[in-house]
């Protein structure tokens, strides 16, 4: 109870941050994207992570208002990074199925108006739930964000819904292999089954695609060498504020790091 009463409050009081998490292409070295990732700094426990309010916004109402919150924060950010000449292709922001709805959809047109950031750096992280949702209030918002401009992402891929006819009904951009499936790769032959059978999807669909939750050689390796080339996780960074995440922007950051993985050093 006390938290939900400290959660209304929290954005008026500006307690909230967005972290980042990079999204490295291990071919190239560069970093293609980064995920935005709300973080609560509560002035008595701390650094609140996700897991433990968004669940408790969801429940009481107050995902729109969060949602909406991290949406303009994550376009603000992007637009005061190309102003200082530093280069990051896209930012991501999650999406939840009880935002998704007409008022997102608007905010999204008003953010972008505002802020001046280009459309196509901005991806929308969506949820297998809110493309199976067949409704014609869900189709049309999907029809008119792929009108604005922005990148669509399937989040978590593979944990969802067993139906894939929406990968053909609306043009996608990315899939994101979820990390149970990469953290099992090397435990489950049906995890990592699944996984090369998301790449090969992926592939003949020509969908970008990102592998979340890789932590070791090992899951980079696998990924890498069954092409999927584009890694996120604590291998290479952890959830940073802007301002520590911009030097992992300058180009030939990871190089050392990516000559090692394959050099087995």
């Amino acid at each position: 109870l006390t938290l939900e009463t400290d959660l209304r409050r929290a954005i008026e009081r500006d307690e909230l941050v967005l972290h980042y998490q990079p999204q490295l292409d291990t071919l190239t070295g560069k970093v293609v994207g980064a995920e935005a990732l709300m973080r609560w700094e509560h002035p008595e426990h701390g650094l609140v992570p996700p897991f433990k309010f968004i669940p408790l916004a969801e429940e009481i109402g107050l995902i729109g208002a969060l949602g909406e919150w991290g949406l303009a924060e994550a376009c603000r950010q992007m637009v005061a990074l190309q102003a200082e000449g530093i280069e990051l292709p896209k930012v991501s922001v999650n999406v939840s199925a009880l935002q998704f709805n007409r008022r997102f959809i608007e905010r999204v047109a008003q953010v972008l108006r505002e802020t001046g950031l280009r459309p196509s750096r901005l991806e929308l992280e969506l949820t297998e739930g809110i493309m199976m949702d067949g409704t014609p209030s869900t189709i049309e918002a999907l029809d008119s964000l792929i009108d604005l401009g922005v990148k669509l992402s399937i989040d978590d891929f593979g944990t969802g819904y067993s139906s894939l006819s929406y990968l053909s009904r609306f043009p996608l951009d990315e899939l994101k292999i979820d990390r149970s499936f990469v953290v099992a790769m090397d435990k489950s032959s049906n995890d990592a089954s699944l996984v090369l059978a998301i790449i090969a999807m992926a592939r003949s669909m020509k969908l970008d695609l990102v592998a979340e939750g890789v932590e070791d050689r090992e899951q980079y390796r696998f990924l890498r060498q069954h092409g999927a080339s584009v890694s996120q996780g604590y291998m290479f960074s952890k959830p940073l504020p802007m301002d520590e995440m911009k030097p992992l922007l300058a180009p030939g950051h990871f190089r050392d790091q990516l000559q090692q993985l394959e050099s087995g050093s």
